[in-house]
């Protein structure tokens, strides 16, 4: 897999949508920003200031939602102003806020939740199947 503007993509630069959705949701740093233009519009650097990031590291986060077609900008002088794209993540956030409720959070025990094995931890699920 390889990086582009912080999403990740395969070697042919195509993932599933649905995966490539969740992925771009997957960051806790894109999941704030989204949150965040849940208000209305924001400017880079209001999201700086907000999340306490490097301009760059900001900009190349909501570079990926914009490729992902969840944010858009619009440009006023010199400044570009974000805003959600589709107002229906705020929806698909909120449902997933019930479903985190009515399980009791048990993703947090997902064996490959946060520890960066994920490839790892599939590979040894094949195996075990075998």
């Amino acid at each position: 897999m390889t990086m582009n503007n912080g999403c990740r993509t395969t070697k042919g630069g195509r993932l599933d949508p649905a995966v490539a959705l969740f992925h771009s949701l997957s960051d806790p740093t894109r999941l704030a920003i989204v949150k965040s233009m849940a208000a209305g519009e924001v400017r880079v650097s209001d999201l700086t200031g907000e999340l306490g990031m490097a301009q760059s590291t900001v900009s190349a986060h909501v570079a990926c939602l914009r490729d992902c077609g969840l944010v858009a900008g619009r440009v006023e002088g010199r400044s570009v102003y974000y805003s959600l794209a589709q107002p229906e993540l705020m929806d698909l956030l909120s449902q997933a806020e019930i479903l985190l409720a009515a399980t009791g959070n048990a993703v947090s025990l997902c064996p490959v939740y946060g520890n960066g094995n994920e490839s790892t931890h599939h590979v040894r699920a094949l195996e075990d199947v075998r």
